[in-house]
């Protein structure tokens, strides 16, 4: 069994538990990705769609939705709702970071160009505002407005602090909060929201969301530095090569000695790279125990995320989120 296999098996029990769920999800996404003007839109969205993601996030909303008993329809709304803000911030994603290739693929950027990646991703942030609106809950529609708010101001935090070796870990965990743990946690309080959950879940449903989507995010990070190209989509030092400060890195820089630092300061914040820095790059982060003292980090984040179901109801899905919590982290065994 590949560790893929391992990853994949939590969710394929999820995706099982809810396959009616997201047929109607995934059908309401090909009704409301589709443009009569501007054929480009269902275009480019198609393939970034249809390209067999996992579809973690709206699978999250249902699942919460579904634990608390919740009979529908409206978290179907809101797990299509969910899909949409991540897939446009995909695309802007792309555009910015100048990727060539998302879960194994050609970019839309690289198909198309720059302007169509932008311009359809802010219709698919429109189309999100629609169905958010469709279910007429006041609070479910102000949990993703704000989540859409914190994701831009993620990502804009990043440009700056990415490139700027003064970046420590709390302003890291601002930026995933912001950029990866806030749709993971909207996704889970909505479903909760929705079925009419007393305070206390709904506020279980955010904490396991923000743990897991931190959790996630690291350990996307420490794969960057290690992982094969076919598990995560992308060419193994990316995260490198576009000059990002992401956890190993600021824990080996914190720990630096002058002449370490300097390589640093050369490659990440001047952008001045040669042949061999990933390999230098590789074995400061391995002289320091970085990828193991980040690995630890990602750990206790999804043993936050299995603590916070303990408050909600029995149920075999809340057993699958916590095996899932369990399974992101086992990418980086």
């Amino acid at each position: 069994m590949t560790m893929q296999d391992n990853v994949r098996k939590p969710l394929d029990r999820l995706s099982e538990a809810l396959t009616d769920e997201m047929a109607a999800v995934n059908a309401l996404i090909r009704d409301r990705m589709a443009s009569r003007h501007a054929p480009r839109i269902p275009e480019v969205t198609a393939h970034l769609i249809e390209a067999g993601g996992k579809r973690l996030r709206p699978m999250l909303t249902l699942a919460a939705a579904k634990l608390l008993g919740y009979p529908g329809p409206w978290h179907i709304y809101l797990a299509a709702t969910v899909e949409f803000i991540h897939t446009a911030t995909l695309l802007h994603d792309d555009v910015v970071d100048e990727s060539r290739q998302r879960r194994g693929r050609p970019t839309a950027n690289l198909l198309w160009d720059n302007k169509s990646s932008v311009l359809v991703g802010d219709y698919l942030f429109a189309r999100s505002f629609q169905l958010m609106v469709e279910p007429g809950n006041l609070r479910t529609l102000e949990i993703l407005a704000n989540a859409s708010a914190t994701i831009a101001e993620g990502e804009v935090l990043q440009l700056t602090a990415a490139q700027d070796l003064a970046t420590n870990e709390s302003v890291y965990l601002q930026v995933v909060r912001g950029k990866t743990a806030a749709l993971f946690s909207a996704a889970t309080e909505v479903g909760g929201v929705i079925a009419g959950a007393p305070d206390d879940q709904v506020q279980a449903l955010f904490d396991y969301g923000d743990a897991l989507g931190i959790s996630f995010q690291i350990v996307d990070d420490l794969l960057d530095y290690g992982g094969a190209t076919e598990t995560i989509g992308k060419n193994v030092g990316d995260d490198f090569r576009e000059r990002k400060l992401t956890l190993p890195v600021i824990k080996a820089i914190a720990q630096a000695t002058p002449e370490e630092r300097a390589f640093w300061a050369r490659t990440i914040e001047k952008g001045d790279q040669h042949e061999g820095d990933l390999d230098e790059a590789l074995a400061l982060l391995a002289r320091h125990g970085a990828m193991a003292a980040a690995r630890r980090d990602a750990l206790d984040h999804a043993a936050r995320a299995k603590a916070a179901l303990t408050l909600l109801p029995a149920h075999p899905i809340r057993d699958m989120l916590s095996d899932l919590a369990d399974f992101v982290v086992s990418r980086v065994a």
